[in-house]
């Protein structure tokens, strides 16, 4: 028995899912903006209720290793390394993009298609990254912003190029002037569930991550608007 608690904050969408080798258990994903911090611990809890396990019962933390939201990843991240840290079990790392490719992989899998996942930088920017249908790297985690030919370098060389994720559908919207090839799915979100055999195969290989040490990848820089209101020292001076 091998099992694995994985936790998924990387957009507003809160999900946690336990797997036994691979193999789903339970999950639940929750559609409600800054659940996170209220949310995540007792969905963990119930999940494990639900599957008649204790904590002492897991034998390792998978989490979101980015790109996403700042708060959300970081909210993810705490509560896995402490639970890591209380329980003495190791810590694996899982991409958003990737769980969002093994999803679609599912339903779409086609040997000469690469698959795209977008998640939403705001205005025409999204992280991205490109895979075959073998889940391999074709083009490495990025940010861009979107432009008529962007992805143009793929067009000949590929029967169908599937765009999904919360930043695809504006990305389509230009890209599909291009070339009937691509292929735009609609509600593709970054999902616990999908986290199965990608953290089992990083288990089995002990591919795990530094407690002490670890950051998620969050696509770009921290950016916190100044804030407006004067401060104390500005109405004095």
């Amino acid at each position: 028995m091998s099992y694995i608690l994985s936790i998924e904050t990387s957009t507003a969408i809160c999900s946690v899912a336990i797997h036994n080798e691979g193999k789903l258990q339970a999950n639940a994903d929750l559609y409600l903006e800054k659940s996170h911090s209220n949310s995540l611990t007792p969905l963990i809890e119930q999940l494990l209720h639900h599957c008649d396990l204790q904590m002492g019962d897991l034998n390792a933390i998978a989490v979101s290793s980015g790109p996403g939201s700042y708060t959300g990843l970081r909210i993810g991240l705490s509560t896995a390394k402490g639970l890591c840290y209380a329980l003495d079990i190791p810590l694996i790392s899982i991409s958003s993009l990737d769980s969002m490719t093994s999803q679609v992989l599912n339903f779409h899998k086609g040997d000469n298609s690469i698959y795209i996942p977008m998640l939403d930088a705001r205005r025409m920017e999204v992280f991205y990254k490109v895979s075959d249908a073998n889940l391999l790297e074709v083009g490495k985690m990025s940010n861009l912003i979107i432009e008529e030919d962007s992805f143009r370098d793929y067009i000949n060389k590929h029967e169908r190029i599937f765009l999904f994720g919360n930043g695809a559908e504006k990305a389509f919207s230009i890209l599909e002037n291009q070339s009937k090839k691509f292929i735009w799915i609609d509600n593709v979100n970054p999902s616990a569930q999908f986290y199965g055999q990608m953290a089992y195969n990083k288990f089995k290989n002990k591919q795990f991550e530094d407690l002490a040490y670890f950051e998620p990848n969050y696509g770009k820089e921290f950016y916190s608007p100044k804030s407006k209101k004067k401060s104390f020292l500005d109405l004095n001076r």
